[in-house]
């Protein structure tokens, strides 16, 4: 059999043709089950999350302040041991690849490339600021991290998961220039970052658009859940074609855009 897909083909249909397909307990007829295993491991409260045909079965929360690197394999082999999944099993790979912590992105796509090179599966990268929107809620959504030295890494997505403004690392006052007084539901993973005295202050808008969510799951749960449907129309890349999210400063001015 080959072992890359042919010109044209999705990884996808590559998995499908190779491998035979498995049943599902009970079930009389034999149908493909798509597993997926999602880290993240960009902040020292990151997570794992595994997913079978798009839902999602668990993610797990793991906090590691000493770094990731001592405790993945052994989270990941607790967790596929607790749903009876072995790793040659697993489909294809995902990795929250920034932005965050330079070290803990390296870690966590240094692993999922690995297991992926080694099973010969595709991985997915997923962005922080992507999986961060898409945990959270309204027509326009602007996940917000806390970049240090007064600056902020921010995007806007649509409900489509669609990027209405590029990720950024810029200043908080200038990204809320762009947003004006516009509709925005604005997410974070911490609670405190809008407040007053947080890396992002929001002051109420006149007219109410502005609303705040504040995702408690584990990122790696968003992760997991947005690279099945990328895995699944096809966007999933070999191990080396993937690299890390390193957001910068745009070369640019900053525009809203509308999907077409």
């Amino acid at each position: 059999m080959p072992l890359l897909p042919s010109p044209g083909q999705t990884w996808r249909e590559f998995e499908k043709q190779q491998q035979s397909p498995r049943r599902k307990p009970g079930a009389n007829s034999p149908i493909f089950c798509m597993l997926l295993l999602a880290l993240d491991t960009t902040r020292h409260s990151g997570g794992i999350a595994l997913v079978r045909n798009g839902e999602l079965l668990q993610a797990v929360p793991i906090v590691a302040p000493k770094g990731h690197g001592s405790v993945i394999y052994q989270q990941i082999h607790a967790l596929l041991e607790l749903h009876n999944v072995k790793l040659d099993a697993i489909d294809c790979y995902a990795g929250a690849s920034g932005p965050g912590s330079f070290t803990g992105i390296r870690v966590g796509l240094s692993v999922v490339k690995a297991l992926a090179e080694v099973h010969g599966k595709p991985v997915v990268p997923v962005s922080n600021l992507a999986a961060l929107a898409f945990a959270g809620e309204g027509r326009h959504r602007a996940p917000v991290l806390d970049a240090r030295r007064g600056e902020v890494y921010a995007a806007v997505y649509d409900e489509q998961s669609r990027v209405i403004v590029d990720e950024v690392v810029s200043g908080w006052d200038e990204f809320l220039k762009l947003i004006g007084d516009r509709e925005i539901t604005f997410v974070s993973t911490d609670r405190d970052l809008f407040e007053a005295d947080g890396a992002a202050p929001l002051p109420p808008a006149p007219n109410g658009s502005r609303r705040t969510v504040t995702v408690t799951r584990p990122l790696a749960a968003a992760v997991a859940e947005l690279a099945a449907r990328h895995y699944d129309s096809g966007a999933a890349w070999p191990p080396e074609a993937v690299d890390a999210n390193y957001v910068r400063r745009p070369d640019a001015e900053l525009k809203w855009k509308e999907p077409v």
